[in-house]
């Protein structure tokens, strides 16, 4: 794995941390985007753990980057590490797909047990996200993380298959179903977690997220 980070004592903390579990190995830091991009173009990681905001524009970086990995090398997992709980920016890392992200907060990397099971669930191909920013989005929108258990069992299925990036075409071959099918079953459960009137990929990846904080 590499590790992203401007601030030269936090990247120091993180990188000993990480160090120290014997079945990860850190590779290479980077303390910008351009540092950043170069060395996952030479190491070939399995992993990078970002900071969400870094030179050169100290806006979304660290998202900028987990989106470029994910047309150019979908295998490779990512670990934004963010200062706040930024619903937007949870929506954005997972807009194309929950696979391999994962999104924390920067006071977990205290807890270093979350933050290296954050990694490998990552590098497996699984999805993290902070139970601070699922939090942020339910306490501003209408649905709660309990409404998941109002869907039935083909309905969370659908929602699994959507946690995966996957379009309801792909939903409907993966499942055998009919397109119209899964559209159905896709807007029920918009309607039961209180997002119909969201635009369709807001709404897929607010409701993957709620799937995300009950799984």
């Amino acid at each position: 794995m590499v590790l992203a980070e401007d601030n030269a004592l936090l990247r120091e903390g993180i990188a000993g941390l990480l160090e120290r579990a014997d079945d990860l190995e850190l590779v290479g830091t980077a303390s910008d985007r351009p540092e950043l991009e170069a060395l996952v173009a030479t190491v070939s990681p399995d992993v990078v753990v970002t900071d969400i905001r870094m030179p050169p524009t100290g806006t979304d970086e660290g998202i900028q980057i987990a989106n470029k990995l994910r047309a150019d090398q979908p295998d490779v997992g990512v670990v934004v590490l963010s200062q706040h709980a930024d619903p937007p920016y949870a929506l954005a890392l997972l807009e194309g797909g929950s696979e391999g992200r994962a999104y924390l907060l920067k006071e977990r990397v205290s807890e270093v047990d979350e933050l290296l099971a954050a990694i490998r669930e990552v590098a497996a191909g699984g999805s993290v996200i902070d139970s601070k920013v699922v939090e942020a989005l339910v306490t501003t929108r209408r649905p709660r993380a309990s409404d998941v258990d109002r869907l039935t069992p083909r309905e969370k299925e659908i929602l699994g298959e959507m946690a995966q990036g996957k379009s309801n075409a792909a939903i409907a071959a993966a499942l055998v179903l009919s397109t119209r099918a899964v559209e159905k079953h896709t807007n029920s459960i918009f309607s039961k977690l209180g997002l119909s009137g969201e635009l369709d990929v807001n709404r897929r990846v607010k409701a993957v997220l709620l799937y995300l904080a009950t799984a």
